[in-house]
């Protein structure tokens, strides 16, 4: 078995995870840099998949599984910015699949994918499924990658139809040590929202993301299906004001035209990918359905979206404003009503003897 994108604390935990079943008699993983955590007794090879050598790799070593998980939003370390993401996503994943296709040996090819690919829009539906149309697709940033990178795929599948191939779209990941454009913006002191917009959001866990791909990547268990596409989240949802209150921290709401300058002056403080999509994200939410994934891949995720979102906001420590205190005050804000006098209005509370 072969894995990519080893250097990131995600490829080194799936390959450690792997390492430990039975059947998987030998790991290979690559990535363009060394890693600095251990990958037990998995070998590495220093290679760039933006390059023809990963054949080499793949034919050395007669690959016979496939787990592409260098397709980010991030760059690695110091390793460029948005333009080296893109190679490496769209590039990196045309040579692998290139490769991929030469190789007699590869037989299941498992691809690390977002629900990033349904855009979100103001007329989007309450709920995506893996075959819902996106109302307009992504037109920038790692959501653009994206798409471009499933279109790759499926090409993939129809010229070697014999090779079992499985796209996993992930929610938001999160987790303690989760590396995201997303959870970047969720680590700012002040979180800048779109004003008059509350959007729904779900997220999958760094964990669940590791059961789902070691799952997708191993042989087909009785009553289990192991090729496909499939949406992957925690259930349940949150409002983005639900996840500022339970990270403690407060928002300042930017009226929408005035949005691109903030993702502007975000980027400059190190958000590296907030790209138009990533603002539509924040303005209209996106939800999608995880039915494909409990009932053909066999999955129950361990944790909701809301487990999942308070472990991360337990890794990033306390925010600003203490959350125990914030969510009074809201409540608070929530119980009163202005009554009309003379001249303007006056805020009363609401209390059981004057409710109505």
């Amino acid at each position: 078995m072969l894995v990519t994108g080893v250097a990131r604390q995600l490829g080194g935990r799936l390959v450690r995870r792997i390492q430990r079943d039975p059947e998987v008699d030998r790991v290979i993983g690559v990535d363009v840099v060394r890693p600095e955590h251990h990958l037990g007794g998995a070998d590495f090879v220093r290679a760039d998949i933006r390059q023809p050598a990963i054949a080499k790799v793949l034919a050395e070593h007669s690959v016979d599984t496939v787990v592409h998980m260098d397709v980010t939003g991030t760059p690695l370390g110091s390793g460029g910015g948005r333009a080296t993401v893109k190679e490496t996503n769209v590039i990196g994943t045309m040579q692998l699949l290139g490769a991929c296709q030469k190789s007699p040996t590869v037989r299941r090819l498992v691809v690390k994918s977002s629900t990033s690919v349904y855009g979100s829009a103001p007329r989007d539906p309450a709920v995506f499924t893996e075959t819902t149309s996106p109302k307009s697709l992504p037109s920038g940033g790692f959501a653009k990658d994206a798409v471009e990178v499933e279109g790759y795929v499926r090409g993939f599948a129809r010229r070697r139809p014999d090779v079992a191939v499985c796209v996993l779209r992930f929610a938001n990941i999160l987790g303690p040590s989760a590396d995201s454009p997303l959870a970047e913006y969720f680590s700012l002191a002040v979180l800048p929202t779109v004003l008059g917009y509350d959007p729904r959001l779900q997220f999958v866990h760094e964990d669940d993301v590791i059961d789902v791909l070691r799952i997708a990547s191993g042989e087909p268990r009785r009553g289990t299906l192991n090729s496909g596409t499939f949406n992957v989240a925690g259930e349940g949802v949150l409002l983005l004001s639900q996840c500022s209150r339970r990270l403690g921290r407060p928002t300042v709401p930017v009226l929408l035209p005035a949005v691109r300058w903030v993702g502007t002056a975000l980027r400059t403080v190190g958000v590296t990918d907030f790209s138009p999509e990533q603002i539509r994200l924040l303005t209209h939410g996106r939800v999608v359905s995880t039915l494909q994934m409990r009932e053909t891949l066999g999955y129950e995720p361990k944790y909701t979206t809301a487990e999942t979102f308070a472990d991360f906001a337990r890794s990033r420590g306390p925010g600003l404003l203490p959350p125990d205190s914030l969510a009074r005050a809201v409540d608070r804000v929530a119980g009163l009503r202005f009554e009309p006098f003379p001249g303007g209005t006056r805020a009363r509370a609401t209390t059981p003897s004057n409710a109505e």
